[in-house]
C-alpha cells in the first residue's frame, strides 16, 4: 500500500511541475505587473486596442472556418455511408491525406500557386491576376478548412452509420420526404455528435500556427498565435502581453469545452443496441452517385491536388523566372538538401534526434503513468485528467508556460535555450498520445489474467514484464511512432524555443520560403511529407496485421 501511495504522489509531483505549474505560470505572468498583483493594469493590457483586433479575429476565423468545414464534410459524411462508392474504403484514405499534411506546407502550396506570377497564372496566363484574389480572408478559411474537414467527416460519418434504416423508412412510408426526412430525424440525431467535431475544429483553428503566419500575415490578418509568436520570439520580447493573450485564449478554449460537454449531454441518443436496428444504405438514383464523383474529384483536386503540385513542381524547377518551362527542371534542390555541409542535413538530423528522444520519454513516461494508476479508481481520473492537459490546451499556451517558468529557474537548472528544453517541451506536449494509446490497451487485458499470475506466486514486476508489457508493446509502439512522426514536423515550439543556429525540419523550411530559396524548401517539404506519409502507413500496416 505505501508503495502505491508513493507511486502516485510522485506521479502527482511529476505532472503537477511540468504541466500545471507552466501553466499557472502563464495566469500568474499576465496579472502580475512589475511585481504585484494587479488586476486592473493587465485589464488594459490584455484590452488594448490590437489586441481586441486580435480576438474578434481569432473568434471570426473560427467560426468561418467551422462553417466552411462543415459544408465540404457533410456531403462527404453522406457518400462514405448511404451511396455505392461507400464500399470504397481506400477513397477515406485518400481524403486523411490533407489532415495528415502538416498545415504550413499545405498553406505554402497555395501561396505558390495563387500569388503573382505564381503558377496559375503560368498555366493559365490569361486570367490575369485572379488567381491573387485568393490573398484574402476568404483563401485563409479555405485553406484552414481543406486541412481541418477529414476530422469533422469522420464524426459525421460515424454518426450517420449507425442510424438505423427503420426510422428512414418509417418516415418514408408515412409520406416524408427527402427533405423532411433529413431535417426532422437524420440532423437532429447528429446533432451531439456535430457539436463534438464542430466546438474541437473551433479550439483547433484558434489553436494553429502554420496557416495564420503564412497566410494570415501576408493580409494583415493577426490573430491569437501569431501575436503570441511575435511577443514571444521577436524583439523586445514581451512575456507579459505573450501570457496575458496565452490567457485569454485558454479561458476561451475552457468555455467551449465545457459548451461541448453540455451540448453532447443534452444531445446524446442511443443508436446501437436495438433488436430492430437495422443499417442499411438509401436507395438513390444513379444522378446521386454521378454527382458524388464530381464532387470528390473537385475536393481532391483543391485538398490535395493543388498544394502538392505546387510543393513537387516548385521543389523541381531550376530558375524560378522562367516557371513551368522545358529544361527548366532539376533535382539539384534535393542533391543540396545532402550535402556535406548542409544545414538542411543538419535540420533533418536535429529533427530525427529529437522526435526520437520525444518518442522514448514519452513512452517511457506514458506507460509509467498508466500501468501505476491501472485499477486505482480516483487517483487514475484525475492524475491522467491532469496528464492529458496539453492536449485540451493550445500548444503555444504550453510553450509559453514553459519557456517562462524555465527561464525563472534557470540559475538552478540551466535547461532553457537547449536541444534538452526542445526535448522537454515537445515531451509534455505529446505524452498525452501515449497515455491515451497505452490506456486502451490496458482497459482490453482482462483482470483474470493478471490474477492469474499472481496465484501464481509471481511479483508484479514480473508479472509486468511477462505478461503486462508484451500485450500492450504494440500500443505503446503506435504511440511513439506518432510522436516521433508529430514531434519530426512540428513547427510553434521549434520557431521560439529553438537555440541559437538550431534548425529543425519546420524552422528550415520555413526561413528558406521566407528568404527566397523557395525550391530548396519545397525540396525539404517533400522529403518531410514522404517520411511522415511512410510512416504512418507502416503504422496502419502493423495495426491492420495486429487486428487481424
Amino acid at each position: 500500500m505505501k508503495k502505491i501511495k508513493f507511486s502516485n504522489y510522485f506521479i502527482l509531483l511529476l505532472l503537477l511541475f511540468f504541466i500545471v505549474t507552466p501553466l499557472v505560470t502563464v495566469f500568474l505572468r499576465a496579472i502580475i505587473i512589475d511585481g504585484r498583483l494587479n488586476f486592473s493594469q493587465a485589464a488594459n493590457i490584455i484590452f488594448t486596442r490590437d489586441n481586441i483586433v486580435t480576438i474578434k479575429n481569432s473568434i471570426l476565423l473560427g467560426i468561418l472556418v467551422v462553417i466552411m468545414a462543415t459544408l465540404i464534410a457533410t456531403p462527404l459524411g453522406f457518400i462514405f455511408t448511404k451511396s455505392r462508392l461507400a464500399k470504397h474504403k481506400w477513397l477515406e484514405i485518400v481524403f486523411m491525406i490533407p489532415f495528415m499534411t502538416p498545415p504550413y506546407i499545405l498553406s505554402m502550396g497555395w501561396i505558390l500557386f495563387c500569388q503573382k506570377r505564381g503558377l496559375f497564372q503560368q498555366l493559365f496566363p490569361s486570367t490575369g491576376n485572379f488567381s491573387e484574389k485568393f490573398f484574402s480572408l476568404f483563401g485563409l478559411v479555405m485553406v484552414m478548412s481543406l486541412h481541418i474537414f477529414p476530422f469533422i467527416t469522420n464524426i459525421l460519418k460515424n454518426s450517420i452509420g449507425n442510424i438505423s434504416a427503420n426510422l428512414d423508412e418509417s418516415a418514408k412510408i408515412s409520406g416524408a420526404s427527402l427533405a423532411y426526412r433529413l431535417k426532422k430525424i437524420v440532423f437532429p440525431l447528429l446533432t451531439g455528435n456535430y457539436a463534438i467535431g464542430m466546438l474541437l475544429v473551433f479550439i483547433k483553428t484558434l489553436s494553429e500556427y502554420g496557416t495564420p503566419a503564412t497566410i494570415g500575415r501576408r493580409i494583415g490578418f493577426l490573430v491569437f498565435t501569431t501575436d503570441i509568436h511575435r511577443y514571444a520570439s521577436v524583439a523586445p520580447i514581451d512575456f507579459g502581453k505573450a501570457a496575458s493573450l496565452s490567457s485569454i485564449l485558454v479561458v476561451i478554449c475552457m468555455i467551449m469545452r465545457m459548451a461541448q460537454n453540455r451540448i453532447t449531454e443534452k444531445n446524446t441518443y442511443n443508436l446501437l443496441g436495438q433488436k430492430s436496428a437495422r443499417i442499411k444504405d438509401m436507395n438513390h438514383p444513379i444522378i446521386f452517385d454521378i454527382l458524388s464523383v464530381i464532387y470528390l474529384l473537385i475536393l481532391i483536386i483543391f485538398s490535395i491536388g493543388i498544394p502538392y503540385f505546387s510543393i513537387i513542381a516548385t521543389s523541381l524547377i531550376n530558375l524560378r523566372g522562367y516557371g513551368l518551362q522545358k529544361g527548366n527542371f532539376t533535382t539539384k534542390h534535393y542533391i543540396e538538401l545532402f550535402e556535406n555541409r548542409s544545414a538542411a542535413k543538419r535540420a533533418l538530423l536535429t529533427s530525427f534526434g529529437l522526435g526520437i528522444g520525444t518518442a522514448i520519454i514519452c513512452a517511457i513516461i506514458g506507460t509509467y503513468i498508466v500501468v501505476t494508476l491501472y485499477k486505482q479508481g480516483k487517483w487514475r481520473k484525475y492524475l491522467e485528467n491532469i496528464a492529458i492537459l496539453p492536449e485540451m490546451i493550445p500548444s503555444i499556451v504550453f510553450v509559453i508556460g514553459l519557456m517562462i517558468f524555465w527561464n525563472k529557474i534557470y540559475n538552478i537548472v540551466p535547461l532553457y535555450n537547449t536541444l534538452g528544453f526542445m526535448v522537454l517541451v515537445y515531451s509534455v506536449m505529446y505524452l498525452p498520445f501515449t497515455i491515451q494509446y497505452v490506456s486502451s490497451a490496458m482497459m482490453q487485458i482482462g483482470d483474470n489474467i493478471l490474477q492469474a499470475g499472481k496465484i501464481s506466486g509471481a511479483s508484479d514486476g514480473y508479472i509486468f514484464r511477462k505478461i503486462t508489457l508484451p500485450l500492450i508493446a504494440p500500443s505503446i509502439s503506435s504511440a511513439a511512432m506518432m510522436t516521433f512522426i508529430i514531434s519530426f514536423r512540428e513547427l510553434v515550439a521549434s520557431s521560439i524555443i529553438s537555440p541559437p543556429n538550431v534548425l529543425t525540419v519546420s524552422t528550415f523550411i520555413t526561413s528558406e520560403f521566407n528568404q527566397g530559396s523557395v525550391s530548396v524548401g519545397m525540396a525539404m517539404a517533400v522529403i518531410c511529407v514522404l517520411i511522415t506519409t511512410t510512416l504512418l502507413i507502416v503504422l496502419n500496416v502493423v495495426q491492420n496485421r495486429k487486428r487481424k
